[in-house]
């Protein structure tokens, strides 16, 4: 199927690796030029040279903090026009919500709520007047179903949710779609990390912890970032002109739920 994208312009955010990176490169693979941010240009400096010589289409990378003023200022300068925005931001650390202060809860809110907001604010006047947008926020399964010690990111995520609801609804008319794509449990290295310190305070091995993980998934595997990308990227398509303001689980059939 042809997307019907080539040519536009697309800002993905936290694009060095895992899942920015997966879906930076299936909007690649479908003829879309880039930016590409995240926080170590190394790292991003080398994503943009493979999505360069796999697709050949144009690829900027900003080196920046994207939960800062200056950091979206300098992603969205560098975009000549933006058709397509891909919010993406790593999510806050787990822990026990009486351990949190009033900073851990605004620097969660800054990253995962606040920052795509601005740049939803920043971009979306334009797509309508263009008559053309499309936006993906990267979300969490949790938006479904809250996970314990995740709290800060169930907060944070699902006051994105919310607000995003409203939105949606005002912009489709102008042919400007907003929706948020829910990753399950993917082979990422954030869930390597967090298994790792998971088995290491249960006193099992990495390996025993993530095959339990595994077997509680229906799929009985961790996602890939390819399929996550390429379902980021048909969500972006001409052809999803009526689908917005709605929450696509990718979860390997995790979530119990019939709604």
């Amino acid at each position: 199927m042809d997307l019907g994208i080539a040519g536009r312009w697309a800002l993905v955010c936290g694009a060095s690796k895992g899942l920015g990176y997966g879906c930076a490169r299936a909007l690649a693979g479908e003829g879309v030029n880039l930016v590409i941010n995240a926080r170590t240009a190394s790292a991003l400096e080398a994503a943009a040279d493979r999505i360069r010589g796999e697709t050949g289409v144009q690829v900027v990378a900003v080196a920046c903090d994207i939960t800062t003023p200056q950091g979206r200022d300098e992603s969205l300068a560098a975009c000549p026009q933006l058709d397509i925005l891909i919010n993406n931001a790593g999510g806050p650390p787990p822990g026990d919500f009486r351990n949190w202060t009033r900073e851990h809860w605004i620097a969660a809110l800054d990253a995962n709520m606040l920052t795509p907001i601005e740049l939803i604010k920043a971009t979306v006047d334009g797509m309508i007047a263009r008559r053309f947008g499309r936006i993906v926020n990267i979300t969490s399964s949790s938006v479904k179903a809250p996970i314990e010690v995740l709290g800060l990111s169930n907060g944070a995520r699902s006051g994105l949710t919310g607000f995003v609801a409203g939105l949606a609804r005002k912009t489709v008319e102008h042919n400007v779609t907003i929706n948020n794509l829910l990753p399950g449990q993917f082979d990422t290295d954030r869930l390597r990390g967090t298994t790792a310190a998971a088995a290491k305070a249960q006193g099992k091995t990495f390996e025993e912890l993530a095959a339990q993980r595994r077997q509680l998934i229906p799929a009985r595997r961790f996602g890939h970032e390819t399929e996550f990308g390429q379902m980021c990227a048909y969500l972006c398509s001409a052809q999803t002109s009526y689908f917005t303001g709605q929450n696509v689980l990718l979860d390997g059939g995790a979530y119990p739920g019939t709604y």
